[in-house]
């Protein structure tokens, strides 16, 4: 069960936003709301970027620890993040809000504002059930499990294109993550056959023909009109030229494939 929902890099991100978008006076005042005064000192001569450091290595440390806020209880971890949302501003010129944006995307959370595009407003960008966090601890577990090393590099670098706003690179690497595991995947369960077919679809195919595929689900059909082959069509756009992708959809191909492959890998692992 997960202790809180944001990772590491969101909660950075975070800190760094806070940090650049107040005075001293009003980050110390971000510092006494996380009941975090005892451990970093108040009106120090330190800058608020030095500050800013050690207020993120404390809550990275202790994320999961509980504080009292005027919305309850909850995590540190949580109650930064939404410090940091109430500052976001919906058309902020402040660098260091995309990344925290960014950040929370790939958590599955996104920022909204109201009509008068002054309150922030933080929401869940998709269901519960798929828990992205978790999901992509999932995917990477399992990656070094089988020890599957040329998908688990495609994921990681697609991830870090996406962190960086470069779509293009993340699109692409994306769509090689996923060939990448199916290829490892039809090597591991039929290692002769597949190590002599010409080509991924051919690996595909014999996914299919052993039945790690399902026919009955169309997730591989004769006809190419299935789940598998519509996929890689949709990643293929946009993959590897520069600004033909935005944010939502560079955002919507991770996610759907950090699903999809928690999915293919959980069957390889359950022998199914």
């Amino acid at each position: 069960m997960k202790a809180y929902p944001f990772t590491r890099p969101t909660i950075v991100a975070a800190v760094e936003f806070l940090g650049a978008a107040l005075t001293q006076a009003r980050f110390d005042q971000v510092i006494v709301r996380l009941e975090l005064d005892n451990d970093i000192a108040l009106a120090s001569p330190k800058s608020v970027t030095a500050k800013s450091a050690l207020l993120a290595q404390t809550i990275t440390q202790r994320a999961a620890q509980m504080v009292a806020t005027v919305n309850g209880q909850m995590t540190l971890a949580e109650a930064t993040v939404r410090i940091a949302v109430e500052m976001s501003l919906a058309d902020s010129g402040r660098p260091e809000q995309a990344p925290f944006l960014r950040g929370l995307a790939l958590d599955g959370y996104v920022v909204s504002w109201d009509e008068g595009m002054r309150t922030p407003l933080l929401r869940v960008a998709l269901p519960e059930e798929v828990d992205l966090p978790a999901t992509d601890d999932e995917v990477h577990q399992l990656l070094k499990h089988f020890c599957f090393a040329v998908p688990l590099g495609h994921l990681d670098q697609a991830i870090e294109a996406h962190t960086r706003g470069d779509w293009a690179a993340a699109n692409s690497q994306v769509r090689s993550f996923l060939e990448g595991l199916l290829n490892d995947i039809a090597l591991r369960i039929e290692p002769e056959k597949a190590s002599q077919q010409p080509s991924f679809e051919n690996r595909r195919t014999l996914l299919a023909t052993r039945g790690f595929l399902s026919v009955d689900r169309n997730e591989w059909t004769a006809d190419g009109k299935n789940f598998i082959n519509g996929l890689f069509k949709m990643l293929h756009t946009d993959g590897s030229h520069p600004g033909l992708s935005d944010e939502d959809h560079s955002t919507f191909r991770l996610h759907i494939a950090l699903i999809t492959g928690r999915t293919l890998l959980r069957r390889l692992m359950n022998g199914n």
